[in-house]
C-alpha cells in the first residue's frame, strides 16, 4: 500500500478547484502513526556543504525518526568514526547530533572531512548527505609595494584588488581611510572579480586611499589591502625632465587626453565563453574605456531577454538572469557606444545542471502479499547516473530479496513479506553534483484507524459545497464508505463525491444535509467507523438595500440596508465610502439600519457600501450619492483652485512610478504650479511629507521611490491666491525591500556602572529601514586586547548593555543597520569606555610651601591612571582655617575647595588668612567621584600686614588740643607692635603744611595731642603697625578751636564800609581769573600736592611667572550656592566724624568667579584687582596703604 494516495479525477465545476488542492495537501500530510513499526526517516541534517566558525564549537545535525528509535552511527572520510574514543566528540541523547568541542582544545582544522550520518533500526538504515565539513578561512593580504600611480586626465585605468581565496569567498568593496564608500558611477565601477575601473580619469579622481576592503562574512571578519595612491595631472603639468624620469608603474600609459572610441577593459578579445548551473545566477559583465565614457547596451543574439528573470547591475555594465535554465544558453551580445564608435563582445553561455528530480522516491506501505514499486527519476547536463542503496549498502552486494526486482531507475516489489522492509537511497550524480533519496518499504498488517476527532461540527451556507473529513490508515489499505443517520444506507458517488482520502465532498449543501455522517473503513483485518455533525445555515441576505440619491450641497441623505439572516448567527454591519472607511466625521451617523450623512459636501459624492458579515459568510449592496449645487451657479468668484482628482499610477519600477491627474477648476485664476505629497502607509499612517513639485502646465510627474515603503500620493494645485485642497489619495504602491542604505547615528559608549558598557544609538525611522524586520548588529571589542568582535543582533532598539566588563576599559563599538534582506553598508568603528568606579588611591607625597602670609603652593604626585578608573577630571584640594595663630580669634571656619583640572600636580592656595594655622588635603577625581583623602598637611601662614583701625574720632577740641580715639583694626593679621599717626595744618587756601609723625604704643586705643594752633583746621593719617609692616590708614580731619579776642575783632573788621568793599574788590579780581583758567582749559587740584601718588607694594610679595603658580576654581564647601559681595572700600567721613571699616578688601571672590575675578581653563588666575585706594599725605612716603591679596597676585600675571 503507498502511504501518498493521489486523490481520482473528478469533473468539478470551477468553484471546487481550490477544494480539490486542499484535499491533495490533506492527502500529502499523512505519515505513519510514531506509534507503528516502521523504518528510520532522517529528519534534519546539516547541508551538504557544511563551513563552519573555527572559533565555535562544531555542531552536525543528524535527526531521525523510526519505531523502535534508531540508533545512530557516523563515518569520516569513508570509514568508521569511533566517537567514544574521541573525548572532544559527544553525540546527542536520542539523537545522531555531534558536538566537537574545540573551543576548550582541539583545531577546527583537525575535524576538517567527509561526514555521514546512519540511523538504525530493526527495520532498515537511512543515511544522510555526505556532509563535508570545512572550516571558514579570512586570510589576511600578502605582503605587496604598490608604487603610486601618476597618469594624465582622460586616461583608462584599472587599480587591481586581487582579495585573498577564504571561505567562503569574501565580498570585496573599495572605501578610503575614513571607512567611507568610494563613490561609483558609469565612469568608475567595480568589476566582478573586485577591481575598480576607470573608463577614463579625472583630476578629482586623484587620492592617496584607494583602498580594496574583503569581508568575510562567516566570520564577520574584514581584511584591508594597501592603500594605491593615484595621482592624475594634464599634460601642461608635465615638463620633459620630469615626463623621463617616470617609469611604467608611475606613469600608467602613454595614451592622449584626447576624445577617444572605446575599447574593453574585460573581458578581453570580441570573444568568450561563459558556464553556469541551473537555477545559479547568470552574471555576465562587459566593461569599457573611452573618451566620453562608454554606455553599455545587451541584447541576445538568437533570442529576447527573459522578461522577468533579468535584471541590470553596476550602471548596465553587469547583466544578471536569475534562476537561469538551459533555455538561457546562447550568445549574449554587450555593446559599448560612444560618440566616436562603438565596439561589441559575444558571450557565449552554457547552462550546465546538476541532478536535479523528476520524480523523487516515496515511502510505501505494503501488506504481506501486495505489490509495489520506487520510482527514482532525475534529469541533468550531463543526464545523471541512477543507482541504488539498500540499508545505506549499494545494492549490488546488500543481502537479496527475492520479492526485489530492479529495472533502472525503477524497484518493483511482488508478493512482500515482513522481511521486505528496509530503507532503499536512490542516489543520482554526475560532474556537478549529486541527490540522495531515502524512501522505505514497510510491510505492515495493520486494521483500519481513523485519524479524525470524533463529534467534529461542520456549520455550511446553503447552495455552498460540504467536505467531511475522514481521515484513515490501515495496511492493507481500507476502503471507506459514508452512510446519513443511524440506519441510513451507504451514500452513492451519483449525489456525492467520495475522495480516495477518505472526504466526503457534498457539492451543493441544502437544509435537508443536516444530520449526522458515519466514515467507515475496513479491511481484511478490521473495521473502524468514526461520526461528525453537519448543520446547514440559511445565507445572508439583504432584502432592503441602500438606493441611488442626489441631494444639494448642504442637506442631508439616508441610506437604508436591510438584513435577514440565520438566527443563530449574529450578524455585523459595516457601512464603506469608495471601498474604504467612512470619514471620522461626525456629520455620519450610523444606526441599525440606516447611514444618515448630514450636512453634505461636495466631497461625500461616491459609492456607500452596506456589508453584513458573519463566521460563514458575508454579503454586500451598493448606492451612489450624487452632491449638485443648491442653487443657480452665481457670478464668477476668484478663488483657491478645487483639488485635483482621477490620480492614476503608471509605469510602476521598483525605483519609480509615474502619476498623472486631471486639474480641478482654477476658479478664474491659473494654475502656477502642483504640489505632490506623500504618505507612507506602512511607517507614517495619516503623515504626508513634500514629494515634488511640477509646473502648472503639466498633469503627469515621474516620481522617485525609495525600497520597502506603501506609497499614497496627492495633489494640490497652486494658484495666485493660494493653494487648493489635496485631492484624493492615490492607489497604495508597495516598493519592494532592500538592505538599509545608512547605518545608525550618533552611536556612543558609556558605563552606567563599573561593570557594564551602554551602548546607545540613534535609530533610522520606518522610512530608513528599506525593508521589514529592520534589526540593528551591535559589535563591541576591547580596543587594547586581541579579542575578536563579539557581536548580538537586537530588535529595533536604541540602546544595548554590555554587562560582565572590566572597570574603565576602552571598547571600540559599532552599530550596523540590517533588515530581511540584508546588511546596511559596513558601520564606522568609534570609541567608548566601560563604566567608571572611584578611585582607589590618594595622591602622594603632598608637599605645601608657603609663599607668603596670604599664598601658599601645594604639589603632590599624580595618582597611576589605572588606579585612576574613570576619565581624570583633575585634583581638588581640601582645606580649612583651624584657628587663628593670634589668641584673639580662635575660631573654626568652614572647609573651601579648590578644584584643579586634569594633570596638574601643583596649584596656588590665595586668599589665605595671615598668621594663621591651615589643614589640607587633596584627592582625586574622575567621572564617577572622588578618591580617597591623601594624609592631612598642617602649615602656618606668617604675620602680615594689619587690616586698617576699625574707626577714628576726634574728641574733646580746645583751643590747642585734640584727644584722638580709635578701635583696633578688625583683622591684625600678627601681633600689633605699635600705632603711627600723622598729621599736618591745612591753611584757608588747602595748602598742607608739614607732617608730624607720631609712634603710640600698641596698647593704646586714646591719644592727645596739645600744644596746636588755635582755629586751625588738621588732617590725620592713622593706622597699625605688625612685624611685617605698616597696614592700611584711616583719615580724619578736625578743628581747634576759636580764641574769642580774635573773632570779636574780625566782626568789627567785616562792618567797616572799606573792607567790604576792599572784599568785592578782590572778589570781581577772582572771578576775572578764574574765567581766564577755563579759557585756558587749566585745571587746579584741590591740594597743590602729591595727591595721586600710587602705593606701595607689598613687599612679601613675591614676583612670580604665569606658569610659576596655578589657581583651581575656588567654592565654599557649606555655602557654593551664595553669591559672592563685591569689593568696597570705606565711604568718606560721616558727619558723625567717625569712621568705620567696610568689607575686607582681602575677598576670594578675586580669585573665584566673582566679578573681578576668573580662572583660565587651567586653572591660572587672570583677575585684574579694580579696587581704589585712599590718597596718600604729601610726605611720609613710608607710609603708604598696604596692597590687598588681589593686587599681590596681579603681579603673577
Amino acid at each position: 500500500m503507498q502511504l501518498e494516495i493521489m486523490p481520482r479525477k473528478k469533473r468539478l465545476p470551477a468553484g471546487r478547484a481550490p477544494l480539490l488542492l486542499l484535499l491533495c495537501q490533506l492527502v500529502r500530510a499523512l505519515d505513519v502513526p510514531l506509534d507503528l513499526v516502521q523504518p528510520p526517516t532522517i529528519t534534519q541534517q546539516s547541508p551538504k556543504d557544511y563551513i563552519i566558525d573555527p572559533r565555535e564549537n562544531i555542531v552536525i545535525q543528524c535527526e531521525a525518526k523510526g519505531k523502535p528509535p534508531p540508533s545512530f552511527s557516523w563515518t569520516r572520510n569513508g570509514t568508521h568514526f569511533d566517537i567514544e574514543k574521541d573525548p572532544l566528540v559527544t553525540m546527542k541523547p536520542g539523537s545522531g547530533t555531534l558536538t566537537i568541542n574545540i573551543m576548550s582544545e582541539g583545531k577546527a582544522e583537525t575535524y576538517e572531512g567527509v561526514y555521514q550520518c546512519t540511523a538504525r533500526n530493526e527495520r532498515g538504515a537511512a543515511i544522510s548527505n555526505n556532509i563535508v565539513v570545512r572550516p571558514s578561512r579570512s586570510p589576511l593580504w600578502t605582503k605587496e609595494k604598490l608604487e603610486p600611480i601618476t597618469l594624465r586626465n582622460g586616461q583608462s585605468l584599472i587599480l587591481p584588488c586581487r582579495p585573498p581565496l577564504g571561505l567562503p569567498p569574501p565580498i570585496i568593496f573599495w572605501m578610503d581611510n575614513s571607512f567611507q564608500r568610494l563613490p561609483q558611477s558609469e565612469r568608475v565601477s567595480q568589476g566582478l572579480n573586485g577591481d575598480l575601473y576607470f573608463s577614463n580619469v579625472l583630476p578629482e579622481d586623484t587620492r592617496e586611499d584607494y583602498i580594496c576592503y574583503a569581508r568575510f562574512n562567516h566570520t564577520q571578519t574584514i581584511q584591508q589591502k594597501q592603500p594605491i595612491s593615484v595621482k592624475v595631472i594634464s599634460v601642461d603639468e608635465l615638463n620633459d625632465t620630469i615626463a623621463a624620469n617616470l617609469n611604467d608603474s608611475e606613469f600608467y600609459s602613454a595614451k592622449s587626453n584626447r576624445e577617444r572610441p572605446p575599447t574593453f577593459l574585460t573581458p578581453e578579445g570580441n570573444a568568450s565563453h561563459k558556464e553556469e548551473l541551473r537555477g545559479n545566477v547568470l552574471s555576465l559583465e562587459c566593461i569599457a574605456e573611452g573618451l566620453p565614457t562608454p554606455i553599455i547596451y545587451w541584447i541576445k543574439e538568437d533570442g529576447t531577454l527573459p522578461i522577468n528573470r533579468t535584471f541590470y547591475k553596476n550602471f548596465k555594465k553587469t547583466l544578471q538572469i536569475i534562476q537561469v535554465s538551459e533555455a538561457d544558453s546562447g550568445n549574449y551580445q554587450c555593446i559599448a557606444k560612444n560618440p566616436l564608435g562603438a565596439i561589441y563582445h559575444t558571450i557565449s553561455v552554457t547552462v550546465k545542471a546538476a541532478p536535479y528530480w523528476i520524480m523523487a522516491p516515496q515511502n510505501l506501505v505494503l501488506s504481506p502479499g501486495e505489490d509495489g514499486r520506487l520510482i527514482c527519476r532525475a534529469n541533468g547536463n550531463p543526464k545523471p547516473r541512477i543507482s541504488w542503496l539498500s540499508n545505506g549498502v549499494p545494492i549490488e552486494i546488500a543481502p537479496d530479496d527475492p520479492s526485489r526486482n530492479i529495472d533502472g531507475d525503477t524497484i518493483i516489489f511482488s508478493n512482500v513479506q515482513e522481511r521486505s522492509s528496509a530503507v532503499y537511497q536512490c542516489n543520482a550524480s554526475n560532474e556537478y553534483g549529486y541527490l540522495l533519496a531515502n524512501a522505505f518499504v514497510n510491510v505492515l498488517a495493520e486494521p483500519p484507524r481513523i485519524l479524525t476527532s470524533a463529534n467534529t461540527l461542520y456549520q455550511v451556507i446553503t447552495d455552498r459545497p460540504a467536505l467531511l473529513d475522514c481521515a484513515f490508515f490501515g495496511s492493507p489499505l481500507p476502503t471507506v464508505e459514508w452512510f446519513k443517520g443511524a440506519k441510513g444506507s451507504a451514500l452513492r458517488e451519483d449525489i456525492y463525491v467520495l475522495h480516495e482520502n477518505g472526504t466526503l465532498e457534498i457539492p451543493v449543501a441544502q437544509k435537508d444535509s443536516t444530520g449526522t455522517y458515519t466514515c467507515v473503513a475496513r479491511n481484511k483485518l478490521g473495521m473502524a467507523k468514526n461520526e461528525v455533525h453537519l448543520e446547514i445555515k440559511d445565507a445572508t441576505r439583504i432584502i432592503k438595500q441602500p438606493e441611488y440619491a442626489v441631494v444639494q450641497r448642504g442637506g442631508t441623505v439616508s441610506f437604508e440596508c436591510k438584513v435577514k439572516h440565520d438566527h443563530t448567527l449574529i450578524p455585523t454591519i459595516t457601512w464603506l465610502k469608495d471601498s474604504g472607511e467612512l470619514p471620522n466625521d461626525g456629520r455620519f451617523t450610523v444606526d441599525k439600519d440606516h447611514l444618515v450623512v448630514a450636512d453634505v459636501w461636495d466631497n461625500d459624492g461616491g459609492t456607500y457600501t452596506c456589508v453584513a458579515n458573519t463566521t460563514l459568510d458575508n454579503v454586500s449592496a451598493s448606492a451612489v450619492l450624487s452632491v449638485v449645487a443648491p442653487t443657480p451657479t452665481p457670478a464668477p468668484t476668484y478663488d483657491v483652485p478645487n483639488p485635483p482628482f482621477d490620480l492614476e499610477l503608471t509605469d510602476q519600477l521598483d525605483k519609480s512610478v509615474q502619476l498623472s491627474w486631471t486639474p480641478g477648476n482654477d476658479n478664474n485664476s491659473p494654475i502656477t504650479k502642483f504640489i505632490i505629497e506623500y504618505e507612507d502607509a506602512m511607517h507614517e499612517a495619516g503623515l504626508w511629507h513634500h514629494q515634488t513639485e511640477v509646473s502648472g502646465m503639466q498633469t503627469t510627474a515621474q516620481l522617485k521611490l525609495s525600497p520597502y515603503v506603501n506609497y499614497s500620493f496627492r495633489v494640490m494645485a497652486v494658484n495666485s491666491l493660494g493653494r487648493s485642497l489635496p485631492s484624493e489619495a492615490s492607489e497604495q504602491y508597495l516598493t519592494k525591500a532592500a538592505e538599509p542604505d545608512t547605518n545608525p547615528t550618533a552611536v556612543e559608549g558609556l558605563g552606567s556602572e563599573p561593570d557594564n558598557l551602554v551602548i546607545t544609538w540613534k535609530p533610522l525611522n520606518g522610512f530608513e529601514s528599506n525593508g521589514p524586520g529592520l534589526q540593528y548588529k551591535v559589535s563591541w571589542r576591547q580596543k587594547d586586547g586581541d579579542d575578536e568582535w563579539t557581536s548580538v543582533v537586537v530588535a529595533n532598539v536604541s540602546k544595548y548593555i554590555v554587562s560582565g566588563t572590566p572597570t574603565f576599559v576602552p571598547y571600540l563599538i559599532k552599530v550596523q543597520a540590517l533588515n530581511d534582506v540584508g546588511f546596511a553598508p559596513e558601520p564606522a568603528v568609534v570609541m567608548g569606555h566601560s563604566g567608571e568606579d572611584l578611585p582607589m588611591v590618594a595622591p602622594g607625597n603632598v608637599r605645601v610651601n608657603v609663599v607668603n602670609s596670604t599664598l601658599a603652593e601645594v604639589h603632590w604626585d599624580p595618582v597611576p591612571l589605572k588606579s585612576i578608573r574613570g576619565h581624570l577630571q583633575g585634583y581638588r584640594i581640601y582645606y580649612w582655617k583651624a584657628q587663628s595663630s593670634s589668641k584673639r580669634n580662635r575660631r573654626h571656619l568652614e572647609k573651601k575647595i579648590l578644584t584643579f583640572q586634569g594633570s596638574k600636580t601643583h596649584g596656588m592656595l590665595p586668599g589665605l588668612e595671615p598668621f594663621s594655622h591651615y589643614t589640607l588635603n587633596v584627592r582625586v577625581v574622575n567621572g564617577k567621584g572622588e578618591g580617597p583623602a591623601s594624609p592631612d598637611r598642617v602649615f602656618t601662614t606668617p604675620e602680615g600686614v594689619p587690616s586698617a583701625p576699625s574707626s577714628l574720632k576726634i574728641v574733646n577740641p580746645t583751643l590747642d588740643s585734640l584727644t584722638l580715639e580709635w578701635d583696633p583694626p578688625s583683622r591684625p593679621n600678627g601681633i600689633l607692635t605699635e600705632y603711627t599717626l600723622k598729621y599736618q595744618p591745612i591753611n584757608s587756601t588747602h595748602e598742607l603744611g608739614p607732617l608730624v609723625d607720631l609712634k603710640i604704643p600698641a596698647n593704646k586705643t586714646r591719644w592727645t595731642l596739645k600744644n596746636l594752633n588755635f582755629s586751625t583746621r588738621y588732617k590725620f593719617y592713622f593706622y597699625a603697625q605688625t612685624a611685617a609692616g605698616s597696614g592700611s590708614q584711616i583719615t580724619e580731619e578736625a578743628v581747634t578751636n576759636v580764641d574769642e579776642a580774635m573773632a570779636s575783632r574780625q566782626v568789627d573788621i567785616a562792618t567797616q564800609g572799606w573792607f567790604i568793599g576792599l572784599m568785592c574788590a578782590v572778589a570781581l579780581l577772582i572771578l576775572i581769573l578764574l574765567i581766564v583758567c577755563f579759557i585756558r582749559r587749566n585745571k587746579g587740584g584741590k591740594y597743590p600736592v602729591k595727591e595721586k601718588e600710587d602705593a606701595h607694594a607689598d613687599p612679601e610679595i613675591q614676583p612670580m611667572k604665569e606658569d610659576d603658580g596655578t589657581f583651581g576654581e575656588y567654592r565654599s564647601l557649606e555655602s557654593d550656592a551664595e553669591d559672592h559681595k563685591p569689593l568696597k572700600k570705606g565711604s568718606r567721613t560721616p558727619s558723625d566724624r567717625t569712621v568705620k571699616k567696610e568689607d575686607s578688601d582681602d575677598s576670594l571672590v578675586d580669585y573665584g568667579e566673582g566679578v573681578n575675578g576668573q580662572f583660565n581653563e587651567d586653572g591660572s588666575f587672570i583677575g585684574q584687582y579694580s579696587g581704589k585706594k585712599e590718597k596718600e599725605p604729601a610726605e611720609g612716603n613710608e607710609s603708604s596703604e598696604a596692597p590687598s591679596p588681589v593686587n599681590a597676585m596681579n603681579s603673577f600675571v
